[in-house]
């Protein structure tokens, strides 16, 4: 479905744009910059010094309201990039409450799906330790496994 307030040359220019792109993972803070500089011991001022050298070798983006660490920095702080994907069994009788804190998890994307697993889930690796811990806790998952991408072929 098409945008009607969009133009042609509007709808060309996304288009393009889509075309030239590369898909890339953010970590998104939405803390206030004041709560930044509070939290680690600094100014305001010095904050703003940082973020801007920080935004200008592409490690960040900012905006009103947020702070986005893009996944150039996932080296830095020890965290490998790319995908993983959960499968995951659930007990039938507990199936509904599982879905509902599988819900809650920090995953890019959850599907429902048929067959010998009940739910899929897309996690980046950064976040794979902590959905690993937080599904153990969760009432009626009866089996994990874990998948973790080494290249996408296409």
């Amino acid at each position: 479905m098409i945008h009607t307030s969009l133009t042609e040359k509007q709808i060309e220019l996304i288009k393009h744009l889509f075309k030239k792109s590369k898909p890339m993972r953010v970590f998104t803070v939405t803390d206030t910059q004041l709560k930044i500089s509070q939290d680690i011991g600094i100014s305001r001022q010095a904050l703003n010094i940082h973020l801007r050298k920080l935004k200008e070798l592409g490690y960040i983006r900012t905006g009103r309201g947020f702070i986005d660490l893009t996944e150039n920095v996932l080296p830095i702080i020890g965290k490998q990039r790319g995908d993983a994907f959960i499968f995951v069994k659930l007990d039938p009788p507990k199936r509904l409450p599982a879905y509902e804190a599988i819900k809650e998890l920090p995953v890019d994307k959850i599907y429902r799906v048929t067959g010998d697993i009940d739910v899929i889930l897309q996690v980046s690796q950064p976040m794979l330790d902590e959905v690993l811990d937080k599904i153990n806790t969760i009432d009626g998952v009866r089996e994990t496994k874990t998948y973790v991408v080494i290249e996408t072929l296409k």
